[in-house]
């Protein structure tokens, strides 16, 4: 590899749609600086299959709700940024890892709402602020939320809100960092069949046919839609597009 290769940093990228999206940009001939939390394992997995591609790739753990973890991360991707590429930054971020609760609003609980927070909006804002030095100017930058922001389905107020305030970051994000010629975006997937959520959309048969009967396309969503989509907007003639949010889910509740 070159030093002229693309690297891309993805938070959450050891498992589910990060490693999918980690996988379709090897395939578009990027590099990936992965975090993982706790399952070191899956990461190395991960790590296997984009090196079997041709790429390469390293992971580093980090919890995205503890911002004071935040600058031994920063020293440890420095490292590692140039121990394995020769570079002290890196071309690509993308703000994915996360979880959710399925919970009715009336029975969320403050804790619940404290610790998507601190992983969906406090992580991104922080993590982002703290990794800027390390992004050079026409760099890219993408941020996951949920077609849950758009339309609504019952026990998600709590994680729909957190996506909310992520696509307001990225529209704020893009007018300050605009004259970096930095793109910052937002993809939000519809219902996708991943272990998100318990794997509910994806094990549960009644409610997979319930998101098809209620998306255009006529189906649920797989990985491979969400990391086609995520290589295409990353690695594409797309420098001029900025303070967007991308639903990618089939055309779901339209």
């Amino acid at each position: 590899m070159t030093n002229g290769t693309k690297i891309a940093l993805i938070t959450g990228g050891s498992r589910g749609l990060g490693r999918n999206m980690a996988i379709h940009l090897a395939r578009h001939g990027v590099d990936s600086v992965l975090t993982y939390n706790s399952n070191k394992a899956s990461a190395e997995e991960t790590i296997a299959e984009i090196e079997a591609l041709g790429q390469r790739a390293v992971a580093i753990g980090l919890d995205t709700t503890d911002t004071s973890a935040f600058p031994g991360f920063y020293s440890d991707l420095r490292a590692v940024l140039n121990e394995t590429w020769q570079r002290d930054g890196f071309d690509i971020l993308v703000n994915n890892a996360g979880t959710g609760v399925h919970k009715s609003f009336a029975d969320t609980t403050e804790d619940e709402f404290d610790h998507l927070m601190n992983i969906h909006v406090k992580g991104v804002f922080f993590l982002t602020q703290g990794l800027l030095p390390m992004l050079p100017d026409g760099s890219r930058i993408l941020n996951i939320s949920t077609g849950l922001a758009r339309f609504t389905i019952p026990g998600y107020a709590a994680y729909a809100t957190m996506k909310g305030a992520v696509e307001t970051l990225t529209r704020y994000l893009a007018k300050e960092l605009g004259p970096r010629r930095i793109a910052i975006n937002t993809l939000a997937p519809g219902a996708i069949e991943t272990d998100f959520g318990g794997g509910a959309v994806r094990d549960v048969p009644e409610l997979n046919k319930i998101i098809a009967g209620m998306t255009a396309m006529g189906r649920a969503g797989m990985p491979d839609d969400i990391g086609g989509a995520v290589a295409a907007i990353l690695t594409g003639e797309t420098g001029w597009m900025t303070g967007q949010r991308i639903e990618v889910s089939g055309g779901q509740s339209l």
